[in-house]
């Protein structure tokens, strides 16, 4: 049986600009693995996504002056829930876990944040690298705390590690994007198409005007928090990580999309283009730019297409990884007992209803067979 050290000592920060240096630094080294865990980007998530929400809090465990593990989270007082701090834009939920955290450590601050002054029914964190180690803590501290957990599937990602130049790279392609992008290169070059990748402050407001302009005439969903991605642009160029590219044809911007260079790893944040100019293929164009400027230009390690399994990515990239997340149910709580249940019971009848659909399926096609 583990020991729980006594000097354990769990803080809760309600704001960014409270945490001490020691809780900054920390956030500095999550940031070297996965951005989104930084002090620059939960800071823009927090201004333009979350700017008027009390329940934004910082879990810090502290063994002795040991910083142990820091856990950004938001409360949601309506579903009585503590969620990873993020929303649909987070990719990769990777907080803060010192080397010598344990799981019993772990255990103690969620059972800190289960008994906090909030009646919390559930706490769910997602998205998660499922063969991390962040994840296999989380699950088993879950358990520790006497917590009723289930792993769920969030969503497939696609990504490339980067082992060879662009010319190796791009000689390894699908026949239908080389052809496309040599075939549609002149093509787009005679029609007065021009490509440009966009680093730095010169010409930022032009590509963040650019990328609204070609987002707001693209199928996309309008932006439910309209300032988090212009914002998140100029953060960006200020710390070096934009790579901006735009496609214009006759200066009418008609593809746009966002790259993040940090730490070895080119992340494919958004990308847009219009419809009505689908025919110059201007957004595969601005794929190759970019791909190439990353590995020749920087010289990443990988590169990754963060959220989904679309077609398209398994062309660009080579390997495949899933992210999933962690639904953990207080029993204590009637809610948390009721959603526990729920679960449970939802997980048992599943199969056999994805049976029972698959036989209807099959016989349906046996009799059709029999009466052509």
């Amino acid at each position: 049986m583990t020991r729980i050290s006594p000097d354990l000592k769990m803080e809760v920060y309600r704001q960014l600009a409270l945490l001490p240096q020691r809780a900054l630094s920390a956030l500095d080294r999550a940031e070297s693995s996965n951005i989104e865990q930084g002090k620059e980007w939960l800071g823009n998530l927090i201004n333009t996504v979350f700017p008027d929400d009390q329940h934004v809090a910082f879990y810090a465990l502290y063994e002795e002056e040991e910083l142990l593990a820091l856990l950004p989270v938001r409360y949601v007082p309506d579903r009585g829930e503590i969620l990873s701090l993020g929303n649909f834009y987070t990719s990769l939920y990777q907080p803060y876990l010192a080397a010598g955290l344990t799981v019993e450590s772990l255990a103690r601050l969620l059972e800190f944040i289960r008994d906090s002054s909030h009646t919390v029914s559930a706490m769910r964190f997602a998205p998660l690298d499922v063969d991390g180690r962040c994840y296999k803590l989380l699950l088993a501290a879950t358990r520790e705390a006497h917590l009723l957990s289930f792993p769920f599937f969030c969503f497939g990602n696609w990504h490339l590690p980067v082992l060879t130049d662009w010319a190796s790279y791009f000689s390894e392609r699908p026949s239908q994007i080389k052809n496309t992008i040599k075939r549609k290169s002149k093509e787009f070059q005679q029609a007065g198409g021009v490509l440009e990748i966009i680093s730095g402050t010169d010409r930022l407001e032009f590509g963040i005007a650019a990328y609204q302009s070609v987002y707001s005439s693209s199928w996309k969903v309008p932006e439910p928090f309209p300032e988090f991605t212009p914002s998140l642009i100029r953060m960006l160029a200020r710390n070096g990580w934009l790579r901006l590219g735009v496609a214009t044809l006759n200066e009418l911007p008609i593809a746009a999309q966002i790259w993040v260079i940090a730490h070895g790893r080119a992340s494919i944040f958004k990308l847009a283009y219009r419809e009505d100019f689908k025919r110059y293929s201007a957004g595969t164009l601005l794929s190759a730019k970019l791909m190439e400027c990353a590995i020749d230009a920087d010289q990443v390690k990988e590169v990754d297409y963060l959220i989904g399994d679309d077609p398209y990515k398994a062309s660009w990239m080579t390997h495949r990884r899933e992210r999933w997340g962690i639904i953990a149910y207080n029993p204590r709580s009637i809610y948390g007992a009721f959603g526990a249940a729920k679960e449970h019971l939802g997980r048992l009848i599943k199969p056999a209803i994805v049976y029972l659909r698959n036989k209807v399926r099959r016989d349906s096609n046996l009799l059709n067979s029999r009466n052509p």
